[in-house]
């Protein structure tokens, strides 16, 4: 949203009024109120007819500052709100000083400091020992607009005929860049963009996105969290290029500045906020295959691709059902297709005979009106409804559905029984599907005290919660898998989280990984994509490619819309080593090999708020300028780097950081940092281990994914010195010990592994 034609005229049809005064400061236990008049009072006939906006600034917990703004306070502030500190709100230490330089609000390392001159509207935001400014507010950076143009304030008696919007500018600075706001699939950089905060089911070749989370992160060393569920508009360096400008319909905006000053502290107390993802479980981490979306199967085509598989030594975990289990027109009423007469014995038969240990199936938060559970759930108000009374309907998806209203403590439990009906099948995790596409205009929810606006991104947050509270019931706190396209703030708490459609292109495959890098700067810890790319036909090579790329994400799922993703179906079954199956065999090996190194990491990804992968080489190299503008590569967990090939030939250049890394293949050593160009057949990428890494990994051959992780394991040292460790866990999640390199390579705590575990020097210093 843009409230200026250029820095000098207004824009068309908007006026807009500017804090310009701070005309008093009223300390507060915890912060400051500043009462700002929209221009600068001389006199007291100046306080005449004239708006004035309040700010207030809170210390919040150490780190962390709140400034909310506000015109009109007697505006109702309606819900939905987001679930803020989940488990537990820190104990903050605020303190307030005066000095020549102003008036000062502490937050243990982060401070605000408002100008002494009631003339100057100048607040900054700064590390509380001086080492660092971050952001401030200057002239013109805090005030509200109308639109259209009242002629006369007494038009605003009426505010139906008018938008009110309120909106702050935050400072940018020289060089900073700006990263997050969700699973966006343009430019890693956000500085430059107009991006607007609301779900949407727009693919991910544009600039619509199934996730949007208000939340996005600095390289100057902190975060901004806007606390609305809302449409929030920004201006990154769009409107003024030296600024950032948030604005939302409304009489209220809050915002939380979050200070590192490194981005891994900043992403830790983000997700203090608004929580961490919970733990998941060590199976979930395989190879799942689908039926893909369209495309026609029963239970012996299902069958039969698992036979294909383990034919092919390329071990399964779980197996989706997408849409069509359901009947058609039905979505989502539970109810099996007749082609499925056993359900229950079906997934029994699947499970005990090996081929596979879980099944999901997919669900959506819509029900199509032919389904006869339709019309039980608009008479006992399960349903979304217009204002008149109506049930809310579309055409679009599924005939006249309508949309499950989880503000309905009834509809939620219907909803919950109905998934324990697919446990009870075993059904053992739910593909969330959808939830982006919750109309606004013209609705009644049940609870009348919610906002029909914030509830659009809102949603999602509730469908998921809902489902994943299921699971968790059923089978275990970390037991819980959903794979969810919407999402917004807080969704991280109900993993896992995947990128939505994308074509079968490597320009998508390249749009996946930035939409999967700027959401995992937004807490969440686990990420999936469709390999292959889900509309389309991917050809054999770039297959290869992306399953290089989805067997090194956190999860791993082989999906497509209108064909399958079997590897046979991609090359006609071509053998040879280089063939579809012999890859995809391959890497999902590889993947079982690192489970030990890649379960430690995900506890520790949990812990500190982190994406295990994709993860932003600037989370883990934040003093390297170039790593912040990285988004063709990425770190698995804090020790591998990894570079997907996106190019037919093979080729591919990557940035090695400072330090030595060595090729995970060959062994060979480089030094960074620099750019590198290396080509690569389809059994290799660019995968890099970082020096002082002690990486435990299965031993050769493995093929499981759930195994002892102590047992007969393989520590590979590359170039360690003392102090160095790596955390070791079981297949269960629970911590079994440390191993750390004391003097001369030696290793501390051996006497964990068990078996025939092996310890090898790969490079030294």
């Amino acid at each position: 949203m843009r409230f200026r034609n250029g820095m000098w005229l207004p824009i068309e049809g908007k006026r807009t009024e500017y804090a310009e005064d701070i005309y008093t400061i009223t300390k507060r236990p915890s912060g400051l109120s500043l009462l700002c008049p929209t221009k600068h009072i001389r006199s007291r006939g100046d306080t005449l007819n004239l708006p004035t906006v309040t700010i207030d600034i809170e210390a919040v917990f150490d780190g962390v500052l709140s400034v909310e703004v506000t015109h009109w306070s007697g505006a109702v502030s309606r819900g939905p709100h987001f679930d803020l500190f989940p488990e537990g709100r820190p104990q903050g230490d605020a303190s307030i000083s005066v000095s020549a330089k102003g008036t000062t609000l502490r937050s243990g390392s982060v401070s605000a400091t408002v100008h002494p001159d009631q003339h100057t509207f100048d607040i900054r935001f700064h590390a509380t020992d001086g080492s660092k400014q971050l952001t401030s507010l200057l002239n013109r950076s805090v005030g509200f607009a109308y639109s259209p143009v009242p002629d006369t304030p007494v038009q605003l008696d009426n505010m139906s005929n008018f938008d009110h919007y309120i909106f702050t500018q935050t400072t940018l600075s020289v060089g900073e860049t700006v990263h997050g706001l969700g699973e966006r699939f343009g430019a890693f950089n956000k500085v430059g963009q107009s991006v607007i905060l609301w779900n949407n089911d727009g693919g991910t070749s544009s600039e619509q996105a199934y996730k949007n989370v208000p939340f996005y992160l600095s390289s100057r060393g902190f975060g901004i969290f806007i606390d609305t569920p809302d449409e929030i508009q920004l201006e990154v360096g769009s409107e003024r290029l030296c600024r950032v400008q948030t604005s939302v319909k409304g009489q209220r905006l809050k915002w939380y500045l979050i200070y590192g000053p490194s981005p891994k502290e900043v992403l830790y107390k983000y997700t203090t906020l608004t929580g961490r993802a919970g733990r998941v479980p060590s199976w979930s981490f395989g190879l799942w295959l689908s039926t893909s979306f369209t495309t026609s199967y029963d239970e012996k085509t299902v069958s039969s691709f698992l036979e294909g598989m383990a034919a092919r030594d390329i071990p399964v975990e779980v197996f989706h059902y997408d849409c069509f289990w359901l009947k058609a027109f039905h979505w989502c009423d539970f109810v099996w297709d007749q082609r499925f007469d056993d359900p229950k014995g079906m997934i029994a038969r699947l499970t005990s005979s090996g081929l596979v240990k879980k099944v999901c199936v997919w669900t959506n938060p819509y029900l199509g009106q032919a389904s006869p559970v339709f019309k039980m759930a608009a008479e006992k108000g399960f349903l979304l409804k217009r204002r008149n009374g109506d049930i809310w309907q579309t055409d679009l998806w599924q005939a006249g559905m309508g949309l499950v209203d989880f503000t309905n403590p009834e509809a939620t439990r219907w909803f919950a029984s109905c998934l324990e009906s697919l446990f009870d099948t075993g059904v053992s995790a739910i593909k969330t599907d959808f939830g982006e596409r919750i109309p606004v205009d013209d609705v009644a929810w049940y609870d009348k005290t919610v906002d029909n606006s914030r509830m659009h991104n809102f949603y999602s947050f509730m469908y998921n919660k809902v489902v994943y509270d299921a699971l968790q019931k059923r089978y275990g706190k970390s037991e819980a898998v959903v794979f969810a396209r919407a999402s917004t703030a807080g969704c991280q708490r109900f993993p896992l989280q995947w990128g939505g459609d994308c074509e079968s292109t490597a320009e998508a495959m390249a749009e996946s990984l930035r939409g999967g890098l700027s959401l995992g700067l937004c807490g969440f810890s686990f990420w999936s994509v469709d390999i292959g790319g889900f509309e389309g036909y991917p050809s054999p090579w770039l297959y290869k490619r992306w399953v290089a790329f989805g067997l090194l994400t956190s999860h791993s799922r082989l999906h497509g819309s209108n064909s399958y993703r079997v590897p046979w179906m991609i090359d006609a079954d071509e053998a040879g080593e280089q063939s579809c199956t012999k890859t995809l065999a391959r890497w999902t090996a590889l993947k079982a090999r690192l489970m030990p190194y890649l379960y430690a990491q995900a506890a520790e990804s949990i812990a500190g708020g982190l994406p295990l992968s994709v993860r932003a080489m600037c989370l883990e190299f934040p003093e390297d300028p170039t790593s912040w503008y990285l988004d063709r590569q990425f770190m698995l967990g804090s020790r591998l780097l990894v570079a997907p090939v996106f190019e037919e030939t093979g080729e591919v250049e990557f940035y090695l950081p400072r330090g030595n890394w060595t090729d995970f293949f060959t062994g060979q050593v480089r030094v960074g940092p620099g750019w590198i160009k290396e080509i690569h057949n389809f059994d290799t990428l660019p995968l890099y281990v970082r020096e002082n890494t002690v990486l435990v990994m299965g031993k050769e051959g493995e093929r499981r994914t759930v195994y002892n992780y102590l047992e007969d394991v393989e520590v590979r040292l590359y170039h360690t010195t003392a102090g160095d460790e790596a955390q070791l866990v079981d297949s269960e999640g629970n911590e079994r010990g440390t191993l750390q390199i004391g003097a001369n390579n030696t290793v501390i705590g051996k006497e964990l592994l068990q078996g025939n575990s092996k310890i090898q020097v790969i490079s030294g210093h």
